[in-house]
Formats: structure tokens, C-alpha cells, sequence
């Protein structure tokens, strides 16, 4: 027979089987289509790596990134994690997480006690309110114990509401309780959770999962559930909430305030009724060119009281190019409406010529419509879900988001989207963890992404991508927790983070088990750091790492004692993606692992089976930095649909010189015998870069049975 060409439509479909799917790709990881051929993503780097020699990192889990430039040109980058608010210039994070409205707090007479030869240390603060991954500076305390408690720690337990713990750098070297007269707590507003958890009581379970009813103490910006941030620029200042909490200020061009300061309190400074400002917001954000503040799900403006009940349901606005005043006047465009449709908004989002606003189960327009009403709304939509307020995407004016069980796009009007992997997307996501479903563009490829926690996972771990020129779909693994793909910075955004933990047992040099205070946004398998050791893990179960392979990359195994600081090897930070063709999170690069593999193809309808001598491969190296880059092709034999593939006869491809014309392994040989058979490329070393073409194979009839 003649040679026959491997071509395959592009994109992944998993909606059918292997067979079914005859003449398409079915599985892929770190691989993209671009003009109907697969090729591998591009790498990523710590966006620190470009202006220094270290590695910049941030603490706390980021779920948000607002990328905007200032006056005086600087290119800043918000990052809210569920412990912080950071602002990224240049590689550097500037911690401007706000103050409680009661710190400073001066703590009542020797408030600190240590135990001998334990570095937990416990702190004695009356009506603390703070929660567990809270941080607070101490000043003004005198040694106790052979410690000295001065500067910034995380509180790591909460004993009660009069007192908690932190863990001191060293150990004490005596019991003892003293501190003086003069300590000084300054604490942050209290940490929220790196998961979901469920309660007990109203607003528990499904219903109010992550949204309204999840945790309101609104005078801090707290509450244990999953701490999400909405944030956005103000002319040149950022406006940030957390969802369920206080709407915060941060200004460029002061020194008078380096933290993020409450809105409220700057509109009471700036003469106007600031305790008629939203005590509390789901989301906010700017509307652009109208200067308005707007929120979404507040307390309802009353004359008479400024702390109404919370309505999940109400879009409430400030006056135009005043941020300050929320009371409405007949003088002013402040106001508020309340939703028609749904039980609490989830989202809301800028579009080109409106915003649009997510409830539970409906989609709202939202536009300006001047005084007297200033905003007009329409339902556009209902019957609809939204997974979660991350889960959105505008790009070339239509809007993409994630449901919770299928896709949709709105351009004019709301379709759901055809989707090649819907059962594997829907089939197998943690719906319990679906406020950490993050979406974002990648605007040189024409790609939406969401990052989403599989089944098993109490963290993201997979992605899908919808290429929206070529309405071919596409997925894999990743640990992402925010995305921004902005046209203020060359590449995309995305962040790798975690929540770093503490020892909850001591361990020696032999245990293979580790037990930490909380590990729930650790990946399932991974690296950590203890002291100087570095030790690899391949589980993570109740707040166990399992697996534990000790004193790897060189170090030594040893014993650590109980509350010893637990890190990620790779540390917390934002990522810029499609920069190089490798993983470079760490100090030193690692291969990214990239593999398609097609649906089983036959002979005819198979009546033969088909024998395999040779492949002719087609592919270009483009972009590699390996000098003599390689990848493997594979062709994987079946006897028929219902059996286990065989034995698969893999062959290297290599690049043996790249100009004029580029060149490779001419043809490779292989022995193959299967009734239907699968076609796969695979690249698993640094430096490689590829797109595949249309390969040929030479195939024969080889008998029926």
C-alpha cells in the first residue's frame, strides 16, 4: 500500500470513545492546535526572574491579579491572596494589607508565655477576633523566655477569643509568661480560607457556597470560607474587597496611608456621610469611563440606619466621579437597585458596551442610562448558571463562561457553547470547591482558559482551554490559582500559591508521613522544604503528606520539631506564561511534559489488521533552545476496541540542524501488528519546543486474525 498520512481534526474530543472518535486527537497535556496542528505550550518564568537574582515570593493562597498603570507610569500589579493584599512593581511585593479599625490594640500586662524548648508561643489578647493565618505586628515587648516577641507573625491557632498562638524563629529556653507592660498588637484584617469548608446553620452547604451566607464579619474582612478579591483602579488608586467584606482604598501618591485603608473611613475624612458607605460587597469594581464605584450585593441605604440587613441581590452605586458618596441626592447619581431574578449575584464584569451581572440563576445588563434612574438593567437571560465569580472572559466582545455543568457565550445573546469535553470536565470536577474556578484569556493563541479542581482535589490541578478561532477545544494539568492575561504586560499572568504550613508533630529523619497544621492547598503530590531538607511527597490527605521521600536535591534528612515551618519548594508567585519553552518557577529550569495522543485509526473498517514498518515524521523544532532537540513518536496497536492496547514501539525524532531548511530523523522503523492503532508524539526533555505536521506511516494488510 502507499504511505498513508496522519492527519487528525483538530482539538480533543472525549465525548465519544477512542473508536468512535476515528480520525480525531483524544488526550492531551501541555499542548495547544494553531492552524489545525498540535504543537507544545509555551513555558513559564517568575516574572522576578527578569529584574533580579532572586525569587520574589508572597504569602497566602492569590485568587485575584488587577494589572494598571499609574501617573507616572509605573505598571503595578494587585495580588489579593486569602492572607494578603500585595502590590507587584517590578518583580517586588509591597505588602498593603489593611489594619483592623482597632489596632493598634495595646495587650493587657505580660500577655506572652513560652514553653522550654518549644517555639509555639502563646498570646493573651482580649476580644482578638482574628482567625487562624491572621498576621500581626507586635511592637514594644521585652524578652520572655529567651524570646523576644518583636515584628510580624501568622497566629496559627486560635486557643479562644482571649488568646491564640504563633510560632517564634528559635526556641524558648525557659516556661515563662511576661512581655511588659507596652506590647502592642497591630493585626490585619483576619485570613480567609484556602477551600470551601461547609458549616452548620443558614448560608452552610451548597445554597451559599463561597457567596452569600459564607462568612460576613464585614468589620474586618473576614470569615473562614474561601477568601476571593475583587479589585480594581480608581483613576490611578486601587479599589479592593473581599468578597463578603469592607471595600478598601489604596493611594498611589501618599505616604500617609501605605496600607490599604477602609473606603468608609476616607469618605468620613473627605466630609462626606462615610458610614453610609456598603458595609459590606460581594464584588466591586469601576465603571470605566462614568467614574461610578459600584458594588455588588450591599446593605440597602436607609437615612435612618446605616447598618441594614446585607442583600446579596442589590447593585448599589456611588456618585459619578466620587467615589466617597454613596447617599442619594437629588443632586447626585448615587443609588441602587435591586435584581429581579436569582437568590445572590455571583459576578459582575466589564464589557465593551456594558456590564453584565451574574446571579445564580440569570444574566443581567447593566447600562448607563444617566439621571434620573442613571443605571438600567435588563434580564437578558434566566435558566442560566455561573460556577463561580472567577469563571468569566470577555474577548473581541463575546463573554465566556464556565457553568455548572456545561459552557456558554454571550455576543447579543446567550448560547450555550458545543463542547468536545464536557463529560470529562463536568464528570470529574470537586463542584464543592467551584468558587476556585478561575478564568482568564491568552490572547495570542485566541484561547479562554479555566483552571478548575478535578473530582479528588481540593485544588486546582486541570485546565480547559476553548481556542475561539478555530472552536476547538483542549485540557491537561496545571496548579493555577489567578489569571490575567493583561495588555499592559508582554505575557499572561497565572500564579502558583499555597498557604504555608507548620510541623503538627514533631518528625524525625525516618518518617515517611508528615503531619501539618493544614496542607488543603498543597497539591496532591509535590515538594517541600523543612529547615534545610527538602523532601518530596506523592499524597495529601487530612492534613497528612504521604509518600515523603527524605533529604532529596542534595539535602540532608533530619528532625524537625513540632511547629517547624513547613514551605513549598516552588514558592509562591505569579508566573509569566508562553516565555521560554520550560517550567522556570524555580531556580533552575524543568522540562515541561507534552504528549497528544490520537483516537484509534484502522484499515478500511478493520476488517485487516494493519502492519507497521516505518514512520516518515513531520515536524518543526521552532523555538527550541535545546541544540539538538528531540521528541518521541509512538504508535500504540490494539487487537480491537475492548482490549488493553499493546506493546507500542516508541522512536526518537531529532533535530539535526535547523537552517536553511530545517532538518530531522529522516524516517524511523518499527514492527508493529494491531487491528486499529493510536498515534502519539511525546517531547519529556529541557529545551524543547514543537509543532507536528502531517507524519505518514507505512501500513500494510497483515491477515484477519
Amino acid at each position: 500500500m502507499p504511505l498513508s498520512k496522519l492527519q487528525f481534526r483538530p482539538g480533543i474530543n472525549k465525548e465519544s470513545t477512542t473508536y468512535a472518535n476515528e480520525g480525531g486527537w483524544y488526550d492531551s497535556e501541555k499542548v495547544r492546535w494553531r492552524s489545525g496542528f498540535p504543537e507544545k505550550i509555551g513555558g513559564w518564568v517568575n516574572l522576578a526572574s527578569s529584574t533580579a537574582n532572586v525569587v520574589n515570593t508572597f504569602k497566602g493562597v492569590a485568587r485575584n491579579l488587577w494589572n494598571w498603570i499609574t501617573l507616572n507610569t509605573s505598571n503595578l500589579n494587585a495580588v489579593g491572596t486569602n492572607q494578603k493584599l500585595y502590590i507587584e512593581n517590578g518583580g517586588q511585593y509591597k505588602d498593603i494589607t489593611p489594619l483592623t479599625a482597632a489596632s493598634p490594640v495595646t495587650l493587657a500586662n505580660n500577655p506572652i508565655t513560652t514553653v522550654s524548648g518549644s517555639a509555639l508561643v502563646t498570646i493573651t489578647a482580649a476580644s482578638h477576633g482574628a482567625t487562624a493565618g491572621t498576621y500581626v505586628t507586635f511592637s514594644g515587648a521585652t524578652a520572655v523566655g529567651g524570646l523576644t516577641i518583636v515584628g510580624e507573625f501568622e497566629i496559627v491557632t486560635v486557643v479562644d477569643g482571649n488568646s491564640f498562638t504563633i510560632v517564634s524563629p528559635i526556641v524558648a529556653t525557659s516556661s515563662a509568661s511576661g512581655g511588659g507592660a507596652s506590647v502592642v498588637a497591630n493585626y490585619q484584617i483576619s485570613a480567609g480560607g484556602v477551600v470551601y469548608t461547609v458549616g452548620n446553620g443558614w448560608g452552610a452547604g451548597t445554597w451559599g457556597r463561597g457567596g452569600w451566607g459564607s462568612g460576613t464579619d464585614t468589620s474586618a474582612g473576614a470569615g473562614n470560607q474561601l477568601r476571593i478579591w475583587s479589585l480594581d483602579n480608581y483613576g490611578q488608586d486601587l479599589v479592593a474587597a473581599p468578597r463578603n467584606g469592607a471595600i478598601y482604598y489604596w493611594a498611589v501618591d501618599t505616604s500617609a496611608y501605605p496600607r490599604a485603608v477602609t473606603l468608609s473611613s476616607l469618605s468620613t475624612a473627605a466630609g462626606y456621610a462615610g458610614t453610609f458607605v456598603p458595609t459590606s460587597t460581594l464584588q466591586i469594581f469601576t465603571s470605566g469611563i462614568q467614574r461610578f464605584g459600584i458594588c455588588f450585593g450591599a446593605n440597602p441605604y436607609d437615612p435612618t440606619n446605616a447598618n441594614t440587613a446585607f442583600d446579596p441581590m442589590l447593585v448599589r452605586w456611588s456618585d459619578q466621579e466620587n467615589i466617597y458618596d454613596f447617599v442619594p441626592t437629588a443632586s447626585n447619581q448615587s443609588g441602587e437597585l435591586r435584581l429581579s431574578s436569582g437568590s445572590t449575584i455571583v459576578a459582575g464584569l466589564h464589557t465593551r458596551q456594558e456590564n453584565l451581572v451574574f446571579t445564580d440563576s440569570a444574566l443581567f445588563s447593566m447600562q448607563y442610562i444617566g439621571p434620573p434612574f442613571v443605571w438600567g438593567f435588563s434580564v437578558l437571560t434566566e435558566n442560566i448558571s455561573i460556577i463561580g465569580p472567577n469563571a468569566t472572559s470577555t474577548v473581541n466582545g463575546v463573554t465566556y463562561w464556565m457553568g455548572v455543568d456545561k459552557f456558554y457565550a454571550y455576543s447579543g445573546r446567550t448560547e450555550t457553547l458545543p463542547c468536545t469535553v464536557r463529560q470529562y470536565v463536568f464528570n470529574d470536577i470537586n463542584i464543592a470547591q467551584s468558587y476556585q474556578v478561575v478564568s482568564g484569556t491568552n490572547e495570542g493563541y485566541n484561547e479562554v482558559w479555566w483552571h478548575y479542581p478535578s473530582a479528588n482535589s481540593l485544588v486546582n490541578d486541570r485546565y480547559v482551554i476553548f481556542n475561539h478561532l478555530e472552536r476547538v477545544w483542549y485540557v491537561g494539568t496545571m496548579n493555577r490559582t489567578a489569571w490575567l492575561d493583561s495588555p499592559l504586560r508582554n505575557f499572561p499572568m497565572g500564579s502558583f500559591s499555597v498557604q504555608n504550613s507548620y510541623l503538627s508533630v514533631a518528625a524525625n529523619a525516618s518518617v515517611t508521613s508528615l503531619s501539618l497544621i493544614n496542607s488543603a492547598s498543597y497539591p496532591a503530590a509535590g515538594a517541600i522544604q523543612i529547615d534545610s531538607e527538602i523532601i518530596t511527597y506523592t499524597g495529601n490527605s487530612t492534613n497528612t503528606l504521604t509518600g515523603c521521600i527524605r533529604g532529596t536535591n542534595n539535602t540532608t534528612a533530619a528532625s524537625h520539631i513540632q511547629y517547624a515551618p513547613v514551605t513549598n519548594y516552588v514558592p509562591n508567585q505569579v508566573m509569566y506564561h508562553e516565555d521560554g519553552v520550560d517550567d522556570f518557577s524555580g531556580v533552575m529550569p524543568v522540562a515541561i511534559n507534552a504528549y497528544v495522543q490520537s483516537s484509534d485509526f484502522d484499515i478500511g473498517d478493520g476488517h485487516n489488521f494493519g502492519f507497521v514498518w516505518r514512520i516518515l515524521p513531520d515536524v518543526t523544532f521552532a523555538k527550541s533552545t535545546a541544540a539538538s532537540p528531540a521528541l518521541t513518536m509512538v504508535i500504540q496497536p490494539r487487537v480491537n476496541s475492548g482490549t488493553a492496547y499493546g506493546t507500542p514501539n516508541p522512536n526518537t525524532v531529532t533535530r539535526t540542524a535547523s537552517y536553511p531548511v530545517e532538518q530531522y530523523t529522516g524516517q524511523v522503523y518499527t514492527r508493529l501488528r494491531g487491528r486499529q492503532m493510536a498515534f502519539k508524539i511525546e517531547s519529556t526533555t529541557l529545551g524543547v519546543a514543537w509543532q507536528l505536521g502531517s507524519p505518514r506511516i507505512d501500513i500494510r494488510p497483515d491477515g484477519r486474525r
